[in-house]
């Protein structure tokens, strides 16, 4: 009789694994964008600059719809129509301070001299809330699955805080600059919601300071050191200076990336949205290539450009009296000044926004996406314009 083998009758049970982070995948085309920021920069110019509203509505169509997370895109429902409102609401509220100034200054230049001090504080301090409003409005026009991003708090608390950190930053010279982006953050995160989803961010300052310290160090540090010897110089230090401006102008897109680069994988990696996170694949090198690019094709335009203008007067050097300049070539002046302008708003808006934005979302996984699959409304009231209307006409708005 031959032995039969029966299988062990227990059950091993294996262990659970935690679902695989989600991708995020940016899906738009870089050449769709650069059309779309051209011909906006054109329609711009013909529009005085109006045009700006709509331009921005549909750069945010472009990149929340091309971001995708977990199969589903971002989607923005804002309207240009109540950036211009805003704008103009925003307009109406500011505009009597600007004429208070002006009336000082009519009065007596002195006193003009004294109230520009407070009067910039004013408009440092106002941006803060602008700045917290239009973050707010963003939010709430930001849709994803069919729910929209919600943001409550305070504009004027928000203000408050970055006034007291703003004094602070100046005291130490921008050394307490991680701590308090780590505690704005906190207050924004902590009022922002998608359903029942509560944000937070757990970023500590001390984490940002050790990844960006020496590049602190080195920039306040080397420039002084370099405008403290050419000082000592004297004469001598003249040709010193220039070659120091030069080698800091061409090593500022490399000091700029390793900071951004820092400063983005910090942020995104203390963001909290439930049991919601982010990790990033982040490098510096990403960043790196695109704003050199940025810094190359700008001094190339203004350079261009500047030729261009240089060799037009020198073409009408005999027909210039004085510091007068012939009609002509003041015509060209000007249209130089608005391509100079345009373009390199062109380039900003290129490298800058889009180019930023897709090497950032494609670095990124989100971890605990299942918390999302069925979270629960949450109702929000209405938000509008007016606070990025402020930071239109304060010119803070970020993107």
């Amino acid at each position: 009789m031959s032995d039969i083998s029966l299988a062990d009758d227990s059950v091993v049970t294996q262990p659970s694994r935690a679902p695989a982070a989600a991708p995020i995948v940016f899906t738009g085309d870089n050449g769709e964008f650069r059309r779309l920021v051209t011909r906006g920069a054109l329609l711009e110019l013909v529009t005085a600059g109006f045009y700006r509203f709509w331009l921005a509505t549909h750069m945010r169509r472009y990149l929340w719809s091309s971001t995708v997370i977990g199969g589903d895109a971002l989607e923005y429902v804002g309207k240009a129509r109540e950036l211009l409102f805003g704008f103009f609401f925003a307009l109406a509220i500011l505009a009597p301070v600007y004429l208070a100034y002006l009336l000082i200054g009519l009065e007596a230049e002195r006193t003009r001299a004294f109230a520009s001090l407070p009067l910039g504080l004013f408009f440092a301090a106002f941006g803060q809330f602008a700045i917290y409003r239009a973050r707010r409005y963003r939010l709430h026009k930001t849709s994803w699955r069919g729910l929209r991003f919600g943001m409550g708090g305070s504009g004027f608390a928000y203000m408050f805080r970055a006034i007291g950190w703003g004094f602070l930053l100046m005291l130490t010279l921008g050394l307490a600059l991680p701590w308090a982006e780590a505690a704005l953050e906190r207050y924004k995160m902590r009022h922002t919601f998608y359903g029942a989803l509560e944000g937070d961010f757990v970023g500590r300052g001390g984490d940002f300071f050790k990844r960006g310290w020496w590049i602190w160090a080195v920039s306040l540090f080397g420039s002084a050191g370099l405008f403290g010897l050419a000082a000592a110089l004297g004469k001598a230090g003249g040709p010193l200076l220039i070659a120091g401006l030069v080698i800091i102008l061409l090593a500022a897109p490399g000091l700029y990336a390793a900071f951004k680069t820092a400063q983005w994988r910090w942020w995104l990696e203390g963001l909290r949205l439930g049991d919601i996170r982010v990790e990033t694949k982040l490098r510096t090198g990403s960043l790196l290539g695109n704003y050199f690019a940025f810094f190359g094709v700008s001094i190339g335009v203004v350079l261009a450009i500047g030729t261009a203008v240089g060799v037009v007067v020198a073409m009408n050097r005999n027909n210039i009296v004085g510091t007068n300049l012939p009609i002509g070539v003041l015509i060209f002046v000007g249209v130089a000044y608005l391509a100079t302008f345009l373009t390199i708003g062109v380039a900003s808006r290129i490298f800058l926004t889009q180019r930023v934005w897709k090497i950032v979302t494609s670095s990124l996984a989100v971890h605990g996406l299942e918390a999302a699959d069925a979270v629960a409304t949450r109702a929000s009231a209405a938000e509008n314009a007016i606070g990025e209307g402020f930071a239109d006409s304060l010119d803070v708005v970020g993107f």
